[in-house]
């Protein structure tokens, strides 16, 4: 049976826990006081790993707390994994690379992901993101900058997004090669898609 470590950091939003793969990249993660809970959206095996607070994770706690201080950046470099691959593979990394105080649409999120026509299938990619506020799909909003949708609520995403300065109303308008999404991107991948 795979073991996942587990680390839940209070917030102004409340717990917010994340699941740690062996390797130390967060597999998902969430609202939540209950990191267990998270392991239902896990593909198998890690849906029936046990979760435990078994090392040292104040980096990820401590990454946590800064952002919700102000150090916005602070995430950036906790790796994550999503079980997926082609265009949400994609959707999720361009994610990333949103910069902190803008948002872009689900179009935007679309094209930079390689497919302009595939709006539904960039929210579908929000909708199915497993490790929320580390991959930013609160930065995604619609095209007529309204919040349209977030797993948490849109209170949340209405709070993450004054925390960063970012309105929905303003767009980032750069091209997609301006937004660049390589492999270089910081996240790995693995698995099947979900």
């Amino acid at each position: 049976m795979n073991a996942m470590d587990a680390a839940t950091v209070s917030t102004p939003l409340g717990p917010f826990s994340m699941l740690i793969d062996n390797d130390g990249a967060v597999r998902a993660a969430g609202f939540t006081a209950m990191p267990g809970s998270l392991l239902d959206e896990l593909p198998l095996p890690w849906r029936n790993a046990t979760p435990r607070e078994f090392r040292d994770l104040s980096a990820y706690r401590d990454a946590i707390h800064a952002y919700f201080v102000g150090d916005h950046d602070a995430l950036r470099d906790i790796p994550v994994i999503h079980t997926g691959k082609g265009f949400r593979m994609r959707a999720w990394q361009a994610m990333r690379q949103i910069p902190v105080g803008t948002t872009i649409s689900y179009a935007q999120l679309a094209a930079i992901a390689g497919n302009p026509r595939a709006a539904r299938a960039a929210g579908a990619a929000c909708a199915a993101n497993l490790v929320p506020l580390l991959v930013p799909c609160h930065r995604v909003v619609a095209s007529d900058g309204g919040l349209n949708h977030y797993y948490y609520g849109l209170a949340h995403k209405r709070w993450l997004l004054e925390h960063e300065k970012a309105r929905p109303q303003r767009l980032f308008q750069q091209p997609a090669e301006h937004f660049p999404c390589t492999a270089a991107c910081p996240q790995r991948t693995d698995g099947p898609a979900r």
